[in-house]
């Protein structure tokens, strides 16, 4: 996944940063030149690409205001030339992780009607005559953003369709079987567009086949670690006060002083290594963070 590393921030809204990757740019000087043939000026071309990067980061900002609303924590939005990437990290349940996906493909299925609405007013106004730059314009932004929506709502992880799917395996499946499906379909879904990028000759394709191939095979591993964790002893005598589950047994959190591995609950929330105390230990099913004491699910004695 990309990161904010080669990346500029331009700019900050609602605590959200925004970041544009330096290869970003040289797509756009590509795809300006490329498509000057649209239009009279190549003015146009740039308010096309201009466009499309706004709704990009409005279907980011889809995500990231869906994440919060479920309790979840938001960090930066980076554009790079596949797209955009909302880090969000919604609570570990499948609704909150399904509202925190679909809201941004939301984003795109709003615009649909809005953008037909102009195209059509500017038809009826004549502008494909008398204003046909404006006309094309248009005309261009509406089929991008379908086609982004279309694109995007393929149940191939980890598009937002593959992810939309997992969350709604995740109720019947958990966590980790609803993972492991959706990265198996993910890989079925590399090997047609691997197909299609050789018969278009698109590197474009070949390029997002790859991008999609390590995300599944990164959702892969992880699914495979969540299913270690789901085999694994639990201890008695505490639970989540948030979603009710026993924690696991092992040494499964890490020392953010000495970064060494370490089994909180044998240790009374405290790091044996460095002997750092922690105030509250985070539940690696639901994700969320409670006090060390309202864990535990013994009464003291009287």
């Amino acid at each position: 996944m990309p990161t904010n590393k080669g990346a500029f921030k331009i700019f900050s809204l609602a605590g959200i940063s925004v970041y544009v990757h330096w290869s970003w740019f040289l797509v756009a000087i590509y795809s300006v030149q490329y498509r000057t043939h649209d239009y009279s000026s190549i003015i146009w071309n740039v308010a096309e690409y201009l466009t499309l990067f706004l709704i990009v980061l409005t279907h980011e900002f889809g995500h990231q205001l869906a994440c919060r609303s479920v309790g979840g924590t938001t960090h930066d939005i980076v554009l790079w030339p596949l797209g955009g990437v909302a880090y969000v990290s919604p609570p570990q349940r499948p609704g909150a992780q399904l509202w925190s996906i679909a809201a941004g493909p939301l984003v795109n299925v709003v615009l649909v009607p809005i953008l037909a609405l102009l195209v059509s007013i500017s038809s009826h106004l004549g502008w494909y005559d008398s204003n046909p730059n404006a006309y094309e314009l248009l005309h261009i932004i509406w089929l991008i953003n379908l086609g982004l929506l279309i694109f995007n709502l393929m149940p191939v992880y980890p598009l937002d369709g593959g992810q939309i799917l997992r969350s709604l395996l995740w109720f019947p499946f958990g966590r980790a079987n609803s993972l492991l499906v959706a990265t198996i379909i993910g890989f079925i879904g590399v090997a047609g567009l691997i197909l299609l990028a050789i018969l278009e000759q698109s590197i474009w394709l070949g390029i997002m086949a790859v991008f999609i191939l390590m995300s599944c095979w990164g959702g892969l591993r992880h699914a495979q670690a969540l299913a270690r964790v789901a085999r694994l002893p639990r201890h008695d005598g505490f639970a989540c006060p948030t979603c009710k589950a026993a924690p696991p047994a092992g040494d499964l959190w890490r020392c953010g002083k000495c970064g060494k591995a370490f089994d909180t609950f044998l240790s009374q929330g405290a790091c044996p290594h460095c002997g750092t105390q922690y105030n509250a230990t985070q539940c690696l099913e639901c994700g969320n963070s409670a006090p060390f004491a309202a864990w535990s699910t013994t009464n003291p004695p009287a």
